[in-house]
């Protein structure tokens, strides 16, 4: 046995150009390349950055990096940089050229294919740094490896000439710097945050892994560029502890499990706060997976299993009036589940579901273990956890009746539909769409301005209920909230799962929130949005919800005039309309809401699909926005605060 083992570590050890296998090539990557990065916008644009840092990550799972340099360039290229043990660069067998050159030209060609280069890789695809170098318009590939130094440069996915060594190196790892075709992507510019945000999340999966990503477009006063340093020592426990910044913890520690079976790894951090939602976040080989799959039915079995038993051994539920469902033992939980599986199947919507069913009994097993010692070895933190527990089952009773009261309306008023709102004569919900209008007199006149065909108006009172604050029985009777309900007649909770939300009956298939542009209407904006990322996630997931964009400005000379929509635009028109003359004879006008707009107006600007600007919502990152939620809209000042001071010196006007 032991010479088994020695010789598939001889086997790992020899990276060499025999390490890398071909299955296919690079040629529909163009013409189709939704298909492979899941779309050409900025979500495309980003993940391009991902699949790079992918090759970095897998080496450092394997064991042989340690460092990650990832630069956004001042034209908006990227170059990712690792001490990794570089790419192979001699001949390839099968190929007849470079190993360096197959990896970087043929589809699903890398190390990753042969177990013994690499156990566990990340990337859904797997299509690797070859798709990346296909959609770039420019790409070039260092190689730093047995002392030696290579380089290859390639346009559109075509080398301009074979792997040349270029000198001596005392470095060892590989360089990618590459910028993206512009007659692909929708988008060219990089976000640091949406970046940042992924760096982080990898460096808290692979503890120990050190990540810098700067921003050379961003100069400081005294030179330096704009940079962030990601690394983890504390791994998921550090997780948790970040995503429950701004929540209260009900447990002085996180619960942390980590273990194997059958070459599955399994590590589970959870916590215990005050809060009412429920927050599980699931991750294999470093994917969000954002659809849950087998790990995470094998986490929320053993959870249910390990605490139903505890509670009733304990006679915790003795008073309660109700049984105790899985409900209930979730309410303020954040917890991660992350796998390493050597070959995961992926499936549903997205193919972000993990459908593997030997890794449901693996984590089940190995976190139920653990949970069960925790639970006997700390009966405090238990108590509180079970007190909790009991409150959480108190309270989903009352928010079920509160629920069924919602849903029974229609009985009693025709149809059930909101007396405030004006429906659309169309029955089509994919023709259909709703505004959410703050206030009765912006509802007056976005009724008049509105094409009755296919547009609804539903004007709300006032700042809504803060959803992040509130027990869940106290949403259903918030009146807004109600209306919100009925006029796109979603169904929420079921027997087995209170937050399950039925979108079968969905009226409109565009949820456009249409507000003032002030700091009260972005307050009523962020409002709506809690309650729709807490309570209908599923609607923000299909692409229904919208932000509409009224104007700021209109400008004016004589019978010209112009609507601006931020701050630049409105000077540059202002310089147009003047034509060299005095800025004087323009006349601009600020909107300080939508009120102050005429139906026609409102129309032409903000809500005609010919002319309008809609910003559709979506989750890049369901643990960022669970941060950012909780951060804004939560009891704690403290991060709240030190959210707005380092982030207002980023706030920029979009050009």
């Amino acid at each position: 046995m032991s010479e088994e083992i020695a010789g598939q570590e001889a086997k790992q050890k020899d990276y060499s150009a025999s390490s890398i296998q071909v299955l296919e090539g690079l040629e529909a990557v163009r013409k189709r390349p939704a298909m492979y990065i899941g779309d050409i916008g900025i979500k495309g644009l980003h993940h391009l950055v991902y699949e790079v840092t992918d090759n970095s990550i897998d080496e450092a799972l394997a064991g042989h990096c340690k460092n990650i340099y990832v630069t956004i360039l001042p034209d908006n290229s990227i170059r990712v940089k690792d001490d990794g043990r570089g790419i192979p660069v001699d001949m390839h067998e099968k190929e007849g050229r470079s190993a360096l050159e197959v990896v970087m030209t043929v589809l699903h060609a890398g190390g990753k294919f042969d177990k013994d280069s690499y156990k566990v890789s990340g990337g859904l695809h797997g299509v690797g740094v070859s798709c990346v170098n296909a959609l770039s318009s420019h790409l070039t590939v260092e190689v730093h490896r047995g002392g030696k130094s290579y380089i290859q440069e390639y346009s559109i996915g075509k080398p301009l000439y074979p792997v040349k060594e270029v000198g001596s190196s005392d470095y060892r790892g590989t360089i990618v710097t590459f910028k993206s075709d512009d007659t692909i992507f929708q988008a060219s510019v990089y976000s640091f945050e949406t970046l940042a945000s992924r760096l982080r999340e990898l460096a808290y999966l692979n503890k120990g892994i050190r990540i810098t990503l700067t921003d050379e477009r961003d100069v400081n006063e005294d030179g330096s560029f704009r940079e962030t340093e990601f690394y983890s020592q504390g791994g998921l426990i550090e997780f948790v502890k970040y995503l429950d910044g701004s929540r209260e913890p009900l447990i002085p520690e996180p619960i942390h499990v980590e273990g194997g079976r059958d070459n599955i790894m399994v590590e589970v951090a959870l916590q215990y706060n005050t809060s009412y939602s429920e927050n599980v976040f699931s991750y294999v080989n470093n994917i969000n997976t954002i659809e849950g799959g087998t790990h995470v039915a094998g986490f929320r079995r053993a959870l249910t299993r390990t605490f139903k038993s505890y509670g009733d051994k304990n006679k915790f539920f003795e008073k309660l009036k109700m049984e105790i469902v899985g409900d209930d033992f979730r309410e303020g939980l954040t917890a991660i589940v992350s796998v390493k599986v050597p070959e995961p199947q992926f499936e549903g919507q997205t193919k972000t579901k993990l459908g593997n069913s030997e890794v449901a009994g693996a984590v089940e097993q190995i976190f139920g273990e653990v949970l069960n010692h925790y639970l006997e070895e700390n009966p405090k933190q238990a108590k509180l956890i079970f007190d909790k527990v009991v409150l959480a089952a108190t309270a989903r009773h009352a928010a079920r009746k509160a629920r069924e009261m919602v849903q029974r309306k229609g009985a009693f008023s025709g149809g059930g539909l909101p007396g405030k709102l004006a429906d659309c004569s169309s029955k089509d919900p994919l023709a259909s769409e709703i505004f959410l209008v703050e206030g009765d007199s912006a509802g007056g006149t976005a009724k008049q301005g509105r094409d009755r065909n296919f547009q609804a108006i539903l004007p709300l009172r006032g700042k809504i209920l803060n959803v992040e604050k509130a027990m869940e029985h106290k949403i259903y009777e918030n009146e807004e909230i109600k209306n919100m309900f009925t006029a796109l007649g979603v169904k929420i909770g079921t027997e087995l799962d209170s937050k399950a939300l039925d979108l079968s009956k969905l009226r409109y298939h565009k949820v456009v929130i249409m507000c003032d542009a002030d700091v009260d209407g972005s307050h009523i904006t962020t409002l709506i949005l809690t309650f729709f990322f807490r309570y209908m996630k599923d609607l923000v997931e299909k692409g229904c919800v919208y932000i509409a964009q009224p104007p700021l400005y209109l400008v004016k000379k004589g019978k010209e005039q112009e609507y601006c929509w931020n701050d630049i635009q409105r000077d540059q028109v202002i310089e147009r309309l003047a034509k060299g003359g005095s800025r004087d004879s323009v006349h601009v006008q600020r909107y300080k809401g939508l009120g102050e707009m005429n139906a026609e107006q409102l129309w032409e600007t903000t809500m005609n699909p010919e002319t309008r600007t809609l910003r559709q919502i979506a989750i890049e990152s369901a643990a960022s926005a669970d941060i950012t939620f909780s951060t804004l809209m939560g009891d704690e000042v403290p991060p709240r605060r030190e959210f707005i001071e380092a982030n207002a010196k980023y706030a920029k006007v979009d050009a």
